[in-house]
């Protein structure tokens, strides 16, 4: 997918370093530490809440599927869903399922995950999940695609599995 000139009139946003869009900050007085400064062990463990949150995961890879569902499921307050595979399965997925969260690789079976985030964000107008982009190809490109068509965070596999996991557990 490329982005022609008439779209670069836009405002893009731009992720974080830890894969996260900005979020605004109050300039209040604060009584306990902001999030981001509390350490990663301390994150992950930090109780958010008493509903549980319902996640899909896109990922063509079963043992790479098997070991985020592992890890999701083992943060506590998580529920995973369903799965999909390929672009069209988790989009009628996802649609019938309606979960908190969505978590897609890039490149599936068939179709690709920047497709899944782009039609989610079309058709899922009364419901707006957080989208997750977990992938081995952590490209600037599709780093800025993903970006472009409604991410909420963008995450190399292999470096940044940790702020996923952190990413996730504030969703909750």
């Amino acid at each position: 997918m490329s982005v022609g000139q008439d779209d670069q009139h836009l405002q893009k946003p731009h992720f974080r370093k830890d894969g996260l869009l900005p979020q605004r900050r109050s300039h209040g007085i604060r009584a306990a530490p902001q999030f981001d400064e509390l350490t990663l062990e301390q994150r992950l463990t930090r109780v958010h809440g008493s509903s549980r949150v319902r996640v899909f995961v896109v990922e063509d890879s079963s043992l790479i599927r098997k070991r985020i569902i592992d890890n999701v499921k083992a943060l506590g307050n998580f529920d995973v869903v369903g799965f999909a595979e390929s672009e069209q399965e988790a989009i009628d997925a996802i649609v019938r399922t309606q979960p908190d969260v969505v978590v897609t690789d890039i490149r599936l079976k068939e179709g690709s995950g920047i497709e899944v985030v782009r039609k989610l964000r079309q058709q899922l107008t009364h419901s707006t999940p957080k989208i997750y982009v977990l992938t081995n190809y952590a490209y600037p490109e599709y780093k800025r695609q993903c970006s472009l068509v409604g991410a909420d965070g963008f995450f190399d596999k292999s470096a940044e599995y940790d702020n996923f996991l952190v990413a996730l557990q504030a969703v909750a």
